[in-house]
């Protein structure tokens, strides 16, 4: 798995040399714009929220009345750490749910960009064929849908691991990286559908392939330094590392 995120993590440098000499800045920057707008708009309100959550289950609980009799600052530490790791997994559960509506509403341009990467590896002339990206962004719509199903699952049970003291503190970390892992799923899989993969063919070449998916999928949080690029690099750097691995 090693390999294969260090794999992932070359494809990002070498999908930042192969846009500047194919000239895809386009698909970069209005794509980008619409993301970045929605990601700060979506985290703020994200964020609030996920406050908002946290003191009302610590209402109902009593926590805070509790630890003012208990006055353990071990007990305090204990309850704040647990907070912490509860907002920072529900910011990852709201981050999660933003994400495969991004992934929908972008599926017709990451179909585009991932045919048109391909078709310059290749050394063939791309030509847009409507009929192909419409079945390939259904295709993509359907599996952000099921991921968006089985990631859900396991944020909820991860939540409530996160309410017990120590042990919630490594779900943070759990959660980042199923996280990583179900973006990449989607990111690879417009270059799957592309051989001829059925979706469960995709998913458990995936499955065997995890370091492709995370490696992907944890440059495009990095890439969040400079939100604009995060899209378009991740499925231009998932065509690349795909390509990379088939020929292999």
């Amino acid at each position: 798995m090693l390999k294969e995120i260090v794999i992932a993590f070359q494809s990002w440098e070498e999908a930042r040399r192969f846009i500047q000499k194919h000239k895809l800045f386009k698909w970069i920057v209005i794509p980008g714009i619409i993301y970045t707008l929605l990601f700060i708009a979506g985290m703020l309100f994200f964020w609030q929220s996920s406050d908002n959550v946290v003191s009302w289950i610590s209402d109902k609980l009593g926590i805070e009345n509790w630890l003012q009799k208990e006055r353990s600052e071990w007990l305090s530490f204990f309850f704040v750490m647990t907070g912490m790791m509860l907002r920072l997994i529900l910011v990852l559960f709201y981050f999660s749910l933003f994400k495969y509506v991004i992934l929908i509403i972008g599926s017709p341009v990451f179909t585009y960009l991932s045919e048109k990467t391909e078709a310059i590896i290749d050394g063939k002339e791309h030509t847009f064929n409507w009929s192909e990206v419409k079945k390939d962004a259904v295709r993509g719509i359907q599996l952000a849908l099921r991921n968006a199903g089985w990631q859900s699952v396991y944020l909820v049970a991860l939540i409530l691991l996160s309410l017990v003291p120590l042990i919630g503190w490594i779900t943070p970390v759990i959660a980042l990286l199923m996280e990583c892992y179900y973006f990449g799923v989607s990111m690879l899989d417009y270059s799957f559908a592309r051989n001829n993969f059925s979706v469960s063919q995709s998913v458990a070449f995936t499955a065997r392939h995890k370091g492709l998916a995370i490696g992907n999928g944890l440059l495009f949080y990095a890439m969040h330094i400079l939100i604009i690029l995060a899209p378009a690099y991740a499925i231009i750097a998932a065509t690349l590392s795909v390509h990379k691995v088939k020929n292999s």
